[in-house]
């Protein structure tokens, strides 16, 4: 399934170099921090992957999702793992709509 050009525009080489071009500093910066930030150290490469890509899933980011999980699987991530990683973004995300319903209680309560 392609569906994602009908709402994204694809992400080409050629659209890379043209935002890198626009903000050389900032790039290079990005791009030194990403390679940083996904290093092997108290973790290792595929648990940062795992982790992104249920990241990626919270924020809604299509291209995140694309290239975590391409990535991840380069590093031997299974498809079970990537499913895992994402039932518990899933739950995270349905857990913190909960918990702010406290927020909701608290206005209730005011006016009761």
């Amino acid at each position: 399934m392609d569906n994602q050009n009908e709402l994204f525009p694809p992400a080409t080489s050629e659209l890379a170099k043209k935002k890198a071009e626009l903000a050389p500093e900032n790039i290079e910066a990005w791009r030194n921090f990403s390679k940083t930030v996904f290093k092997a150290g108290a973790l290792d490469e595929k648990t940062k992957q795992l982790i992104a890509i249920a990241v990626a899933h919270v924020t809604q980011c299509p291209y995140c999702i694309r290239s975590h999980t391409s990535q991840a699987m380069r590093k031997g991530v299974t498809g079970e793992q990537i499913m895992e990683a994402i039932w518990v973004a899933s739950e995270m995300r349905a857990g913190a709509a909960y918990a702010h319903a406290s927020i909701a209680m608290d206005e209730i309560e005011k006016k009761s």
